[in-house]
């Protein structure tokens, strides 16, 4: 999948790094925006296991 993605990218191998690197901040971006603070409220990070008795 990452062969056919860079093979796909135009320009010279120089610039296919930066394109890469900018499509890495866009999907890391995407993520921390909208995909993660949707799914919080169904994750069990806030469930406590030692609490008061």
């Amino acid at each position: 999948m990452y062969g056919w993605i860079w093979r796909q990218m135009p320009g010279p191998a120089w610039l296919r790094a930066v394109e890469s690197a900018a499509l890495v901040l866009v999907v890391v971006a995407v993520l921390f925006t909208w995909v993660f603070p949707a799914i919080a409220p169904y994750l069990p990070f806030n469930d406590q296991t030692v609490g008061e008795n």
